[in-house]
């Protein structure tokens, strides 16, 4: 088993959490509270929150790392602009 990984999974505290959910709830109006913006149905949702994730991982440089978590993890070697996200190959 790998401790690298148990380590920080153990590491992960509610701040971090809630943190997350208030930048998704920024993010993407279908989930803020007390709105009329919905999803019509489970297909749209699915896309709007993976497009949400591709872009926060690959386009978003995060401050305090000075890089994209995508960058940070090692998966990519380059800020991603939106059309080189959107553009299949």
């Amino acid at each position: 088993m790998n401790t690298r990984a148990i380590s920080k999974h153990c590491s992960v505290s509610t701040s971090h959490v809630e943190r997350t959910n208030l930048s998704v709830r920024m993010h993407l109006r279908r989930f803020t509270r007390l709105t009329n913006a919905h999803s019509k149905t489970l297909a749209n949702m699915q896309a709007a929150v993976t497009l949400y994730i591709a872009f926060y991982n690959f386009c978003r440089v995060n401050q305090a790392l000075k890089k994209t978590p995508a960058m940070a993890s090692g998966i990519s070697d380059h800020v991603w602009k939106l059309n080189e996200l959107l553009i299949q190959n």
